[in-house]
C-alpha cells in the first residue's frame, strides 16, 4: 500500500506540473553600463504560440501593461514556433530600471480603435504569460549622458549640455591636453515636470517619463582653432569619458557644416509612433566625415526643425540624444524649432489665417523639452501663455558667425510678421552683417517659403513669409535659404515673389528643403 501511495503522489505531481507550467523569461547581462549596451532576452514554455505574441519593454518596471516603452513580436526570433526564442535589444538609459513581459495576442482580439500614429493596431494586453525580474543600469542616476555641444554668443566659448538622474552639482573640466583638464566650468541643472506639458499624450501617464536633469556649462577663454579635451560630471558622482572638439576660429575662411531637417531617431523596438530608421544613415555618414576632418578643423551641425519626433512620448528624446551623442559631443549641434516641437492647441500666436496650420503636432509638448534640452545663442523667447510651467519658449531665432558664413535661424511657428519681435531681430541682424568678414549668409527655418508640394495646409503661411520676410532676404543679399518640413529634396532657381530670375539683388538666392539622406 505504501508503494502505491507514493506512485500516486508522483503521477499527480507530474500531471499538475505539466498542466499549470508557466512560461519563463530571463535576460543577460543583469546590469548594463550605459546607453546602447545590449541585453539578450530569452523565453521558453510558450504553448500554442501565435505570430502576434509579443514582448513588452517597460521602464519604469511598475508601468501599466499598456504603458510600454516599446514592444517586439516573438516571431522576430527564428525559433518562435517552438515556444522558445531570444531577442537582442540595445537599451537607452532612462534613469530607471527595465522589465520585460510576454503577452499572448491573436487576430480576433485586435482592437481597430487602438492604433499607433501610423494607424497600425497596438498590441493587446489581456493575456500576460510571464514577467521578468528587473534590469538596471550600473550608473543609472549618476552617469552624464546625452552630451551635446553648442556655440554661445562669444566666439571664445563652447557650451556643453548633458543629462543625469539627479540635480546634484556637476561641472565640465577641459584643457588642451587630455591628461590635464585643469579648467573648470560649473554646470547649471534644470528640469521640467509632467504638469508643464500642455496636452496629451505628453501630460498623461502613457507619454510621460521622468526626463532627469539637464545640465548646462560654458567652457570659456578658448584659443581659436584649437583641439580641446573635456569631460563632464563630478568627483562624487563620477565623470563621463573624455571627449574633444575644435574651437571656433574667427580668422578662418573655411566653413564646414552638415545641414538637414526632419531627422528624428530610430528605436530598436516598435512603439506608439514610427521610428525614423533613415536617421541611422544620416548619423553614420556625418560621423564618418567628422572623423575624416581630424583634430584641426571645426565643423557644425544644423538641424532645421522637427528634431526628435517625440510627439509627446518623452523617452524618444532620450533615444534621440543617445543616437546623436557621438556627433554632438564633438561638434556643435544647432537647431531651430519645428511644428513637432511646438505646435499645440492653445499656442499664443495663432492668427485667423493659420487655423489649419498650427495644430497638435507636438503631442502636447508645447516647446518645453525643446526649450530645456537646447540652449542656442541669442536668448530669444516668446511667452507661452501657460498658467503653470515654463513661461517662455526658447531657441526661436538667433545667429552666429563661423568662418566665412553668417548663419541665421528663424521660427516659422511663432510671430514673424512685420512689426513683431522676430521681424525686428531679422532686419537688424541682416543689416549688420559684415560682408567683408562673412560674405555668405545662410538663413534657415522649418516650414518652406517655396515648395512644389501640392498640400495646401501651409499655403497661407508661405504667402505671409513671401510678403513679410522675403523682401528682407532679397534686400540684404541672403546667399541661400534652407528649409525642412516637406520631406522631399527640392532646389529652386534664384527666386523672388514666385518668379525666377537670372539675377536678383540677393543672387544666388536659391531655396532648398528636405530631410535625411
Amino acid at each position: 500500500m505504501i508503494a502505491v501511495y507514493y506512485l500516486f503522489i508522483f503521477i499527480f505531481t507530474f500531471i499538475t506540473t505539466s498542466v499549470y507550467s508557466k512560461p519563463t523569461i530571463s535576460f543577460t547581462p543583469k546590469t548594463l553600463n550605459r546607453s546602447g549596451d545590449t541585453v539578450v532576452i530569452k523565453w521558453s514554455g510558450v504553448e500554442s504560440p501565435s505570430d502576434l505574441d509579443w514582448l513588452g519593454i517597460y521602464s519604469p518596471p511598475e508601468s501599466r501593461h499598456d504603458h510600454f516603452i516599446g514592444y517586439k513580436f516573438l516571431s522576430d526570433s527564428p525559433d518562435w514556433q517552438s515556444g522558445s526564442g531570444s531577442i537582442s535589444l540595445p537599451l537607452t538609459n532612462l534613469r530607471s530600471n527595465y522589465s520585460f513581459r510576454i503577452f499572448h495576442w491573436i487576430e480576433s482580439e485586435i482592437n481597430p480603435k487602438h492604433l499607433d500614429h501610423d494607424h497600425n493596431p497596438l498590441p493587446g494586453t489581456r493575456h500576460i504569460l510571464t514577467e521578468s525580474n528587473q534590469l538596471n543600469f550600473r550608473f543609472a542616476a549618476n552617469r552624464p549622458e546625452q552630451i551635446h555641444l553648442g556655440y554661445t554668443d562669444n566666439t571664445n566659448e563652447m557650451r556643453v549640455m548633458f543629462v543625469t538622474g539627479d540635480g546634484e552639482v556637476r561641472e565640465a573640466r577641459y584643457g588642451e591636453v587630455k591628461e590635464k583638464l585643469d579648467n573648470i566650468a560649473v554646470a547649471r541643472g534644470v528640469r521640467y515636470e509632467r504638469e508643464h506639458m500642455c496636452h496629451a499624450p505628453a501630460n498623461t501617464t502613457i507619454g510621460w517619463r521622468d526626463p532627469g536633469w539637464t545640465f548646462d556649462a560654458v567652457m570659456k577663454d578658448l584659443k581659436q582653432g584649437i583641439n580641446y579635451f573635456y569631460q563632464v560630471g563630478s568627483d562624487l558622482k563620477g565623470w563621463s569619458e573624455v571627449h574633444s572638439f575644435v574651437s571656433r576660429n574667427e580668422s578662418s575662411d573655411e566653413t564646414l557644416a552638415f545641414m538637414f531637417g526632419d531627422m528624428g531617431c530610430s528605436t530598436p523596438y516598435r512603439t506608439f509612433i514610427r521610428g525614423e530608421d533613415e536617421s541611422l544613415s544620416t548619423v553614420k555618414w556625418i560621423l564618418r566625415d567628422i572623423e575624416a576632418l581630424g583634430e584641426d578643423k571645426a565643423a557644425v551641425v544644423s538641424h532645421i526643425g522637427d528634431i526628435s519626433y517625440a510627439k509627446g512620448y518623452s523617452w524618444i528624446w532620450d533615444e534621440f540624444f543617445a543616437q546623436i551623442e557621438p556627433i554632438a559631443s564633438r561638434v556643435p549641434y544647432h537647431v531651430c524649432i519645428g511644428n513637432h516641437e511646438y505646435d499645440w492647441p492653445n499656442q499664443p500666436w495663432k492668427p485667423v489665417w493659420s487655423a489649419y496650420i498650427y495644430g497638435k503636432d507636438s503631442g502636447g509638448e508645447c516647446g518645453v523639452p525643446y526649450s530645456v534640452k537646447f540652449n542656442m545663442p541669442g536668448n530669444s523667447s516668446e511667452a507661452t501663455g501657460m498658467v503653470q510651467g515654463p513661461s517662455h519658449t526658447r531657441n526661436l531665432y538667433y545667429s552666429y558667425d563661423m568662418g566665412s558664413v553668417h548663419f541665421v535661424y528663424i521660427s516659422t511657428e511663432t510671430e514673424f510678421l512685420k512689426g513683431g519681435k522676430q521681424y525686428s531681430f531679422l532686419k537688424s541682424d541682416l543689416e549688420s552683417v559684415n560682408r567683408s568678414k562673412t560674405p555668405f549668409v545662410v538663413l534657415q527655418g522649418h516650414r518652406p517659403m517655396y515648395t512644389t508640394s501640392r498640400k495646401i495646409r501651409d499655403a497661407e503661411i508661405r504667402q505671409r513669409m513671401i510678403e513679410h520676410l522675403e523682401p528682407l532676404l532679397v534686400k540684404n543679399n541672403v546667399t541661400v535659404a534652407l528649409w525642412g518640413h516637406v520631406h522631399n529634396y527640392e532646389r529652386f532657381c534664384p527666386i523672388s515673389n514666385n518668379t525666377c530670375g537670372e539675377r536678383w539683388q540677393g543672387s544666388p538666392h536659391r531655396y532648398f528643403e528636405g530631410e535625411k539622406s
